[in-house]
């Protein structure tokens, strides 16, 4: 990964939460314990963070204290190789006239490039995912009432009268925090909330999971193995997690990701 992705990373992250250890930064860039510290001094001595004992922490941290969940800017950086091939597949389940429900998230921001080609009924409750297939596709749009997260661009509402009730979805295409023996799983009660209401909607739930999602865990329960209808993720799963969803018997279809972006992740 190049330094000034790192760096802005970083700084994404230092404004998420009161202190960010280098552990969790190591985790977000995957490079060195070594190259975190040295990234951290450098924007220190830039007086763009406050380096701290073990970690960072923003030099005027926001106010407003949003969803415990990574920021958009810090995601979309990450597995985006996997994450393109991913979504081009997930796009292929769809056929021109489908009604579908999209959940915001870097995973299926990458579905609105081949979606361009598409005209389907679109409901989502990502802001940036609405904004692309406005201006460039001609797919009907739909947006639930509630208030845009900035930094994790998304809509979300703690009412129940938030309009997603009035739209039924053959397919619910959605990301999550990580996937595992009880389920899906989510680290913000207004998260699973939103996710809920929407899951509900939909005949099929289909889960959109880069191999690295498998080992991650969180707090709360989204939903059990059993509601997922087809999970869409890439050649790096382990054989332990594919005969898990095996056993649920979730329908599973695994993607390479394509060669040139195997070769440009390799070249940062």
């Amino acid at each position: 990964m190049l330094e000034t992705e790192r760096h802005r990373i970083i700084l994404s992250a230092v404004q998420e939460r009161p202190v960010v250890t280098v552990a969790d930064l190591c985790a977000l860039t995957g490079v060195s314990e070594a190259t975190v510290r040295r990234d951290i001094a450098q924007l220190h001595v830039a007086k763009k963070l406050r380096r701290v004992r073990g970690g960072a922490e923003a030099i005027a941290p926001p106010q407003f204290v949003g969803i415990n969940a990574r920021p958009f800017a810090v995601n979309e950086t990450l597995h985006i190789a996997q994450k393109r091939a991913i979504a081009q597949a997930a796009v292929d389940l769809c056929e021109d006239g489908d009604a579908i429900i999209i959940n915001g998230g870097t995973t299926t921001f990458q579905m609105v490039h081949p979606l361009t080609t598409k005209r389907l009924q679109v409901f989502t409750n990502s802001f940036p995912i609405a904004e692309h297939l406005l201006k460039q596709s001609k797919n009907t749009v739909l947006l639930p009432a509630g208030a845009i997260y900035r930094e994790q661009n998304i809509i979300l509402s703690p009412f129940d009268a938030d309009g997603s009730n009035h739209f039924y979805a053959r397919r619910m295409f959605m990301g999550c925090r990580g996937l595992g023996p009880l389920g899906l799983m989510e680290g913000d009660p207004l998260l699973v909330q939103a996710e809920q209401k929407l899951i509900g909607q939909a005949d099929e739930l289909i889960v959109l999971a880069d191999s690295s999602k498998f080992a991650q865990r969180s707090s709360l329960l989204l939903c059990p193995l059993n509601r997922i209808h087809t999970v869409i993720t890439d050649d790096g799963i382990e054989d332990r997690a594919a005969r898990m969803l095996e056993a649920a018997e979730i329908r599973l279809i695994v993607v390479e990701p394509a060669a040139s972006d195997r070769r440009k992740r390799a070249e940062e």
